[in-house]
């Protein structure tokens, strides 16, 4: 008989937010599936909170890769006349429901957190448990562009905002092994055409900065160099994709 039984290491993974870049993700999936990893415990913000939230109700790589390659940016947002921004996302919320059903966080089968922002605050909300589509749009609500969602009497803004990858929920969850899911461009990248990308580029700058003291608990950080993609065409993902599961097979091999 066995005194002591050693105890399953858990791994964790946290998919970070960048918009359309958010289809490198899938990439890192499937390598993770070719190599048999485990993800025990999972974590997203913005777009990769979307892609965090299919993951962890059992929908498989190559099926978030169909979801993927169909995406546009009408199918995830309409004119607003809120006073809060331009345009809401609740398709993007109904394109997840479509996907899994009307779930609630905690009813995932791989243990799930959201990173959201509040606006009125600035603190950081880690979301655990209630409806599961309302707080993937919360997370993926760019500040002046989607107008706020409210959960739970706050309004809750994009998670990159407080922290883009979010490893810290994984560190409180017990994982031991961390893979994180950064989704950079190079400040050489190419100069921005329309407002959107100038908030995109704005955004990206400030939390690049405001994220860099969380990934040291990072075991593998999965960081491709994407200057020559755009963060908002559609037409890219496929690519994107392969770019990921390029990057996540040289960073996993061992």
């Amino acid at each position: 008989m066995k005194l002591f039984q050693k105890k399953k290491k858990k791994t964790g993974l946290a998919l970070g937010g960048g918009a359309v870049l958010g289809a490198v993700h899938v990439g890192v999936l499937k390598v993770l599936k070719e190599k048999n990893i485990t993800i025990d415990c999972i974590s997203g913000t913005s777009i990769g909170a979307f892609i965090a939230a299919l993951y962890a109700f059992g929908v498989s790589a190559d099926d978030i890769e169909e979801v993927s390659k169909d995406l546009r940016w009408l199918d995830i947002s309409e004119i607003s006349l809120s006073k809060y921004g331009l345009m809401d996302n609740e398709k993007f919320g109904e394109l997840l429901i479509e996907q899994i059903g009307d779930k609630n966080i905690e009813d995932a089968n791989i243990p799930l957190r959201i990173i959201a922002t509040d606006i009125a605050s600035g603190e950081k909300v880690i979301l655990e448990k209630g409806n599961l589509a309302d707080a993937v749009r919360a997370s993926a609500c760019l500040p002046g562009i989607f107008k706020p969602v409210e959960i739970d009497g706050r309004l809750l803004v994009d998670g990159g905002i407080v922290e883009n990858v979010p490893v810290t929920p994984l560190v409180d969850m017990g994982a031991d092994h961390i893979i994180g899911v950064m989704l950079t461009v190079s400040a050489a990248a190419k100069r921005p055409e329309h407002i959107i990308e100038v908030m995109l580029n704005t955004f990206e700058f400030m939390i690049t900065n405001i994220s860099k003291p969380y990934l040291k608990d990072a075991n593998v950080l999965i960081k491709p160099d994407l200057s020559s993609f755009d963060k908002v065409d559609t037409d890219q993902i496929s690519d994107l994709i392969k770019k990921g599961y390029e990057e996540a097979k040289k960073m996993l091999e061992n």
